[in-house]
């Protein structure tokens, strides 16, 4: 299948090697052009807008940083939308609001393409390693026969329903590793400073209840000084305001992940450390 994708940053870049792997033949855009260029070594085509990769590829995946990209990808005047997408599937991997997932589908759908919410967890690693968990709403059908696809760079597949569905879903998934991210600062900074082996602490906790995926993936970083990104902090951020926007608009209350985003409020807009991987919110403590 001819596929092309929208969006080569971190996570991008490694799902397209991944297709590439895969063995299909692959047309990418990307606002900064470089980021495009290792894919291109090993046999992508460059295009020069959304609205080009739309008219070279059947199936189309985009996966940019925030909404406002999302819209401008689809609905801008060298968007996809732009383009005769009759028949083709359009598939949105972006963390983005469930609301906008449901225009997209909308839009899609007059336009007679079939159109999947489609946004992943897993981090840098899960993008490398072929083993991204996919969460997706929209077309059934389109998601039945997008299947085998998504399998070449996920290992976990599900579909939830109607347009947004995905993306509600990946909020779900963000609100849990808020508390995730939150309570392994706040256990290393007790650990520091009741003086413990911080190695050894990794090692315990990580045997017990209170096991974690990051835990176990951004624990070993921090002790390494590494704060290179699997996942912006500023794109965390987002998301979490993304959940409680959801969430008031369901007239629902979520305090602890309304604190973890003061947190990161703090790590990014008075900080500036929005480029840093979520484990620099323990920079919140250590220098």
């Amino acid at each position: 299948m001819k596929i092309g994708f929208i969006g080569t940053g971190v996570m991008g870049n490694a799902i397209c090697l991944n297709l590439l792997k895969a063995g299909h033949d692959l047309v990418v855009y990307n606002r900064t052009k470089s980021k495009t260029d290792n894919l291109v070594a090993q046999g992508a085509t460059w295009c020069e807008s959304p609205k080009k990769v739309a008219e070279n590829a059947e199936l189309i995946f985009t996966m940019v940083g925030f909404p406002a990209d999302v819209e401008n990808v689809y609905f801008g005047e060298e968007g996809i939308f732009q383009a005769a997408v009759k028949d083709k599937y359009l598939v949105d991997m972006t963390t983005s609001k469930p609301a906008l997932a449901q225009r997209i589908f909308r839009e899609g759908e007059q336009q007679g393409a079939k159109i999947l919410d489609a946004p992943v967890s897993g981090g840098d690693l899960g993008a490398k390693n072929g083993t991204l968990t996919i969460m997706v709403g929209g077309d059934e059908a389109a998601y039945q026969d997008l299947e085998p696809v998504f399998k070449d760079f996920g290992k976990t597949v599900h579909y939830f329903g109607a347009a947004g569905a995905g993306q509600n879903t990946k909020m779900a998934n963000q609100i849990m590793i808020a508390g995730t991210m939150t309570g392994m600062c706040e256990m290393l900074v007790y650990a520091k400073k009741a003086g413990l082996a911080l190695e050894s602490v990794l090692e315990t906790v990580g045997a017990g209840s209170a096991a974690n995926w990051s835990l176990s993936n951004y624990g070993p970083r921090i002790l390494k000084d590494d704060y290179t990104p699997g996942f912006f902090s500023k794109h965390f951020l987002k998301d979490l305001r993304i959940a409680l926007e959801t969430a008031k608009e369901m007239d629902l209350e979520l305090p602890a992940t309304k604190e973890a985003e003061k947190l990161y409020e703090t790590l990014v807009d008075e900080r500036g450390l929005g480029d840093l991987g979520t484990q620099g919110l323990i920079k919140l403590w250590w220098n």
